[in-house]
């Protein structure tokens, strides 16, 4: 493992990293393991919405643009000014609910502005790589016990879900359009990926219609939190095993592998999955503020009941594993949590440094 680490940090020491939704919560903490890693970072997003940001209390460590990927002439000069090698994008409207509300800006967003920033970067020639970062509800989702494999049939129900499938069909037509391996040292010089992965979890989240947030809200609060869909099945998954896969994937773009271009999924192990009253169990057993009650509301818009996903891909020809189950990773969440509002302390960092120290567990 001590080699993996090492290899990241050669890797993306002083490479120029080129992050989109670096204001999001996936993002805040993509932008301390790049720092960690020494990278050069610079950040493109919308400012952080709520009272409380992760973003905020980190503090700005790199460079940035608050903008909007729909914004293309000043989307392109942010990117070709900083000459990125590498550019991982994220900004996304990420929530089912709010899709139902919003469907256009939903559909302009993941799509047209992933349309933009594909645009954007291909017209880069410092660039070795993109990552287009998308969602395990990308699936024609059966509802079966059956993990879902990259080439499995693209699908959604919900307005958020099918605006994310038609973002893996954008990337992969404009690979073969633009930005084929076939004519990788000819017409182009990028590979491009796109990665899914499963619930993620940690602190630092404070979006609404999420479960976690929720049940912080209710612990700092002293109310009870209505928990919807209580046998909803989720692959849920720490943020740092997450991003661990995302930086695994980004460097073999950054080392001119051909072979990972593609889509790649990150999850948890088949065995390691909670609904999500064993999901709100498991946070309580670590926060004992923790209150929820069940509640079933007839006009609640259509949400998944079960979703899992394969990630033998990822494990075979990256070499990426998990590293905590599913009830280390809300442990984790947990102390985040309540090392910040019980202790007013930050321990993203220190979260991010133990995480690099530790081993996968068996598959």
């Amino acid at each position: 493992m001590e080699n993996m680490v090492n290899d990241l940090k050669r890797i993306f020491a002083g490479k120029r990293v080129f992050v989109t939704g670096h204001t999001g919560f996936k993002g805040v903490w993509l932008m301390e393991m790049l720092d960690l890693l020494g990278a050069e970072t610079f950040g493109y997003a919308l400012a952080p919405e709520g009272r409380v940001s992760h973003y905020n209390l980190i503090g700005k460590k790199f460079q940035e643009k608050i903008g909007d990927i729909n914004d293309p002439m000043t989307l392109s000069k942010a990117i070709l000014d900083f000459s990125p090698d590498l550019l991982i994008h994220m900004a996304a409207q990420s929530l089912v609910r709010q899709s139902y509300k919003d469907p256009v800006e939903t559909y302009q967003t993941n799509v047209m502005g992933s349309l933009q920033v594909l645009h954007a970067a291909a017209h880069c020639r410092s660039l070795s790589g993109i990552l287009m970062i998308t969602t395990d509800k990308v699936y024609e989702n059966k509802e079966i016990h059956y993990a879902y494999r990259e080439s499995d049939r693209l699908g959604g129900y919900d307005m958020y879900s099918s605006s994310k499938a038609c973002c893996e069909i954008l990337i992969d037509s404009f690979r073969r359009s633009f930005l084929s391996p076939d004519q990788y040292g000819n017409s182009h010089h990028i590979i491009l990926c796109s990665a899914r992965s499963g619930n993620v979890i940690g602190g630092g989240d404070w979006n609404q219609d999420r479960l976690i947030p929720d049940l912080v809200a209710s612990a700092t609060g002293g109310v009870s939190v209505a928990i919807r869909n209580p046998v909803a099945v989720r692959p849920w998954q720490h943020v740092l095993d997450c991003l661990n896969g995302y930086l695994m994937l980004s460097a073999r773009m950054m080392e001119k592998d051909l072979g990972v271009s593609g889509a790649w999924n990150f999850a948890p192990n088949s065995d390691d999955v909670l609904n999500v009253k064993e999901l709100a169990d498991e946070a309580r057993k670590n926060w004992d503020k923790i209150q929820y009650h069940l509640f079933k509301d007839p006009d609640t818009p259509h949400e998944a009941g079960l979703l899992l996903l394969d990630h033998h891909k990822a494990v075979s020809k990256l070499g990426w594993k998990p590293r905590y189950r599913s009830e280390q990773s809300v442990r984790l969440t947990m102390d985040w949590y309540k090392a910040f509002y019980e202790n007013n302390e930050l321990i993203t960092r220190n979260q991010i440094e133990d995480f690099l120290k530790s081993e996968p567990h068996e598959i």
